[in-house]
C-alpha cells in the first residue's frame, strides 16, 4: 500500500537526520548491513511472492472505523485497503520476518521500531485526510464546543485511525511470549503515540481584503520533523530493562522490568532497551553497523560529530575539495536574478 511504503520511508529519512552526526547514522537498504533495511525491504518487495507471509486479522480488529464514516459503503465487512494485499487470503495481511531487527534490543533498535511505526501512522493519517484511501476520511468525532471567534471546519486528520493501520502492520508478528516482542510492541506504541500527542489546532481566516471575520479550525499533525525530535529525545532518555521469566497456563512468558528501581519506570510514551549499544566503531554484521571509516567528521567539534569521537580514536585524512557554486548574485528590475558560478575549495575530513 503506498501510504504504509511512504510511511516507513519517512520514518527513514527522518532516522537519517536525527542520527546523522552519530557513529549509527541509521544506514539503510543501499548496502546489505542495513540495521533499517529490514523494514524497507517488507515493503519494497511487497509484491514479490517469495518474501510474503499472511497473518490472520479478524473482523473485530477493524471495530475502530470511527463515527463519521458510513459502514455499509467503506466498511462492508471488509479490511481497510492499506492492509489488503492480494496474494494473501481475505482476512490476512502480508508479513515477513525481515520486518524486524533479529535479535537486536538495543536502544537503536527501539528507536527504529517507533519511528517508523509513528511513519507508517502519520503517513496513512495524512492520505486519509487527502481522500487518497477509500476506507477513511477526515475525522469527524473530535468536534466539541469551539473556541471564541472560530468555528469547527476543514478536515480534521484522524490520527486514531492511522494509528489502528501502524498497529496491523507493525504489531502482527510480535505476539511471541518473549522479552523481545514485548519490547518491539511497547516501542511501536510510543511512536504512535507521539503522533496523536502531537495533533495541534490548524485553523484559517476568511473575509474580504484578508480580515478575519471568520475563523474554522481543525485537528492536524505537526511536521514530521517535530516527531523525529521528539522521539529522538526519548531515545536519549531511554529506560533500560531486565528480562524476567515466569510461568503461565500458556507456559514460560518473558517480561520486562526496569533495571534500576531509583528510576521513574518508562510509561507508553518512553522508549525501552535491555541490552547495551555497540560503540558502531568497526563493521559488524550481526548489530548492521558499518563502521565509521571514510565518515565526513567536523575537525572543529569537539562533539559525537568531530573527527575524535566520531572515528573512534583512529584519526582522520585531509582532502580539498572544489565546488561550483551561484556567486555575486544580482537582484534586476522587474524581476529576475543574475548570478556568476564561482569555484570555491574546501577541505574535507573523513575517518581513517
Amino acid at each position: 500500500m503506498p501510504s504504509v511504503a511512504e510511511g516507513v520511508k519517512i520514518g527513514i529519512q527522518e532516522c537519517q537526520h536525527q542520527f546523522r552526526g552519530r557513529r549509527w547514522n541509521c544506514t539503510t537498504i543501499n548496502d546489505n548491513l542495513a540495521i533499517f533495511g529490514p523494514v524497507l525491504d517488507k515493503v519494497v518487495e511487497y509484491g514479490s511472492a517469495e518474501h510474503h507471509q499472511c497473518s490472520p486479522v479478524q473482523p473485530q480488529d477493524y471495530d475502530l472505523i470511527h463515527e463519521g464514516y458510513d459502514h455499509s459503503d467503506t466498511h462492508n465487512g471488509k479490511q481497510p485497503d492499506a492492509l489488503h494485499d492480494p496474494q494473501c487470503p481475505t482476512g490476512e495481511v502480508a508479513m515477513t520476518e525481515d520486518m524486524y531487527l533479529g535479535s537486536i534490543t538495543t536502544r537503536e533498535s527501539a528507536f527504529v521500531h517507533a519511528i517508523a511505526s509513528a511513519g507508517v501512522a502519520f503517513a496513512v493519517t495524512r492520505s486519509c485526510a487527502e481522500g487518497s484511501a477509500t476506507i477513511c476520511g477526515c475525522d469527524t468525532r473530535h468536534k466539541g464546543a469551539p473556541g471564541e471567534g472560530w468555528k469547527w471546519g476543514g478536515c480534521s486528520e484522524d490520527a486514531e485511525f492511522g494509528s489502528m493501520v501502524s498497529r496491523e502492520f507493525a504489531d502482527a508478528r510480535e505476539n511471541r511470549p518473549d522479552a523481545r516482542s514485548a519490547m518491539n510492541r511497547h516501542n511501536n506504541e510510543a511512536g504512535r503515540t507521539s503522533i496523536n500527542d502531537h495533533l495541534h489546532l490548524k485553523c484559517k481566516c476568511h473575509g474580504l481584503s484578508g480580515s478575519c471575520e471568520v475563523k474554522t479550525c481543525w485537528w492536524s499533525q505537526p511536521d514530521f520533523r517535530v516527531i523525529g525530535d521528539y522521539l529522538k529525545d526519548k531515545y536519549d532518555s531511554a529506560s533500560e530493562m531486565v528480562v524476567e521469566k515466569h510461568r503461565e497456563s500458556r507456559g514460560w512468558v518473558e517480561t520486562l522490568r526496569p533495571k534500576y528501581t531509583f528510576f521513574k519506570p518508562p510509561t507508553e510514551r518512553d522508549l525501552v532497551y535491555y541490552e547495551s549499544s555497540p560503540n558502531f566503531c568497526e563493521p559488524n554484521t550481526e548489530t548492521g553497523s558499518f563502521g565509521t571509516r571514510d565518515r565526513i567528521c567536523n575537525v572543529t567539534s569537539h562533539g559525537i560529530d568531530g573527527c575524535d569521537l566520531l572515528c573512534c580514536g583512529r584519526g582522520h585524512n585531509t582532502r580539498t575539495e572544489k565546488r561550483k557554486e551561484k556567486c555575486h548574485c544580482i537582484f534586476h528590475w522587474c524581476c529576475y536574478v543574475s548570478c556568476q558560478e564561482c569555484v570555491r575549495i574546501y577541505d574535507v575530513h573523513t575517518c581513517k
